[in-house]
């Protein structure tokens, strides 16, 4: 029998045969799997660390995970599978019933010394959520001393990549500093074979006004603004306290909530995910108002928020609220409608919280879910970018500029903000959904409650739509388009220089020339269509790309 019909035999998915048979050849160094959340991760990694234990290449496995809960997890997910691993384990070696230990990366922070002289090149790393190995230096440090004598890094990441500049301990990066995933399985792959959910996104715009110290301040997401005044829209459209606002909006994501219900999906869930804890207990209570029921709200500050969390995931509740407790190891497969009210903008937070709407139910079909959120450029852009592969961008490009307007020390300089803004009135309504791999004939129509048809308050839409290029039909500002051209122009070029191993310098100067303009930066929104087309063609090896 073929290894690749036993394997089916016992239930694993095309893409895990495909990275175990990957992994057959994998001997020493790290090994990266990046795939799409809910995809199944954890099965191939165990499958793998019980082949090298039976041939005896391995004599221990170490899995390495950003919680507790998760060692917990792991640890009953092995076992189904004959791999014993002990959670939160105190110690590298394990008892002798055991074939491996599963711990957290804040624990091995702090002994890493210790377990870095018990660690032999006959040890298995396993590394769950490596993204978090950049994200906290301490965190990457003392993994890399604890296991740097361990022959196999495996590192499993659903987002491999990091929204600062912090490279991921044993990743590869190419000559653009993007990250270079062994296995890679993205959420457009999960959603074509079945396993994920597509995700239609629904943006929210309006007129928001605002007192930023002695102005007045009235725009919509359509409009240009300072960095300062653009987070200041943000925060004014997540509002709780202003009526036409953020209320409005969870009124029709609730509507979309009982009409997935009535649809069959009897046990369908709601998540908002909020900015912090006051935040949340106001939404929570605007979600009472709005459907009589009080939702759960879980905070990551409260003692036992993962049982809460998991007496959800059991329940048949309409709606959770939660601040940072959305992220790797919450898995509630029912959730199909929510809305994201949280003050975190950076491309790992969006799809760690697109995440956990894409898991399916056994026995169910993959149905649609949906996501209501601010209609930010910041926001819009990572959701056209979602269904990409999912890279780490090592190297910021000077274009990502507006991509990272809540760093951290850009608001250390805004101390005195809570005394100068003062959030005033929002007007907002759903206004066109971007659809996430289904493309336009995927999505069923959408009529939201009234009163929330504003057309006043809706941009025109131009007679030039991206949607040639692979980009949703959404109503995208000049501005917007001129980002999302510039950015994908800048990936194809990137594209074909790794593939024809020519400089980038080379590719836009042949491109510039040839839709007419002396740099990119002047190119009209035509010249960056023209330019993409040509690159595409180069790609797929037409005449037009011959020198």
């Amino acid at each position: 029998m073929s290894a690749t019909k036993s394997n089916a035999r016992h239930g694993l998915r095309a893409w895990q045969v495909s990275a175990l048979e990957a992994m057959s050849t994998w001997d020493s160094g790290p090994f990266l799997i990046s795939a799409a959340p809910g995809a199944g991760k954890t099965r191939p990694s165990i499958e793998i660390a019980n082949r090298l234990l039976k041939a005896k290449v391995v004599d221990r496995v170490a899995v390495v995970c950003p919680t507790t809960p998760l060692t917990r997890q792991w640890s009953l997910a092995a076992g189904r599978l004959g791999l014993n691993l002990v959670p939160d384990a105190a110690e590298l070696v394990p008892p002798r019933d055991f074939q491996g230990v599963a711990v957290t990366y804040a624990k091995i922070s702090m002994v890493a010394a210790k377990w870095g002289a018990q660690c032999t090149g006959r040890t298995l790393v396993i590394a769950d959520e490596a993204h978090h190995l950049g994200e906290e230096l301490a965190w990457g440090e003392g993994f890399a001393l604890a296991f740097r004598n361990a022959a196999r890094w495996l590192l499993l990441s659903g987002t491999p990549f990091r929204s600062d500049t912090t490279p991921i301990p044993g990743v590869r990066y190419d000559a653009e500093g993007v990250a270079v995933a062994d296995v890679a399985y993205t959420y457009a792959d999960a959603v074509r074979d079945g396993i994920c959910r597509p995700v239609t996104f629904v943006p929210y715009d309006g007129t928001l006004q605002w007192r930023s110290g002695d102005d007045v301040i009235e725009a919509g997401f359509d409009t240009v603004l300072t960095t300062r005044e653009a987070s200041r829209r943000y925060r004014t459209a997540i509002s709780a306290e202003l009526t036409d606002g953020l209320p409005r909006i969870l009124a029709a994501a609730h509507a979309k909530l009982l009409e997935a219900r009535a649809a069959g999906h009897r046990d369908a869930g709601g998540l908002v995910v909020a900015a912090d804890s006051d935040h949340a207990r106001k939404i929570a209570k605007l979600l009472k108002d709005v459907s009589g029921k009080s939702p759960t709200v879980v905070l990551h500050t409260e003692t036992g928020a993962h049982k809460k969390l998991q007496a959800f995931t059991d329940a048949r509740d309409e709606w959770i609220v939660a601040v940072n407790m959305v992220s790797e190891g919450v898995d509630i497969p029912r959730l199909r409608v929510g809305v994201y009210a949280s003050a975190a903008k950076t491309p790992l937070i969006f799809r760690q919280v697109v995440g956990r709407f894409v898991r399916t139910i056994a026995g169910r079909p993959a149905e649609m879910s949906w996501l209501y959120l601010p209609a930010d450029p910041i926001l819009r852009r990572h959701a056209t970018d979602v269904e990409g592969e999912l890279r780490h961008v090592l190297r910021r490009r000077e274009s990502d500029e507006e991509l990272f307007e809540e760093r951290e020390p850009r608001r250390e300089t805004e101390k005195s903000e809570a005394a100068e803004f003062v959030a005033l009135s929002a007007d907002v309504a759903p206004t066109s959904q971007m659809s996430l791999f289904g493309g336009p004939a995927a999505v069923a129509p959408f009529t939201p409650p009234a009163p929330v048809v504003l057309p006043e308050f809706t941009p025109a839409v131009s007679a030039e739509t991206p949607a040639a290029h692979g980009e949703p039909t959404s109503r995208l500002s000049a501005f917007e388009r001129r980002n999302i051209l510039r950015d994908k122009r800048h990936r194809l070029v990137g594209d074909l220089g790794r593939r024809d191993r020519r400089p980038h310098k080379e590719i836009n100067a042949w491109l510039n020339q040839a839709v007419g303009v002396t740099r990119v930066e002047d190119a009209t929104l035509d010249q960056l269509e023209r330019s993409i087309d040509l690159l595409l063609d180069a790609l797929a090896g037409k005449a037009a790309a011959r020198r």
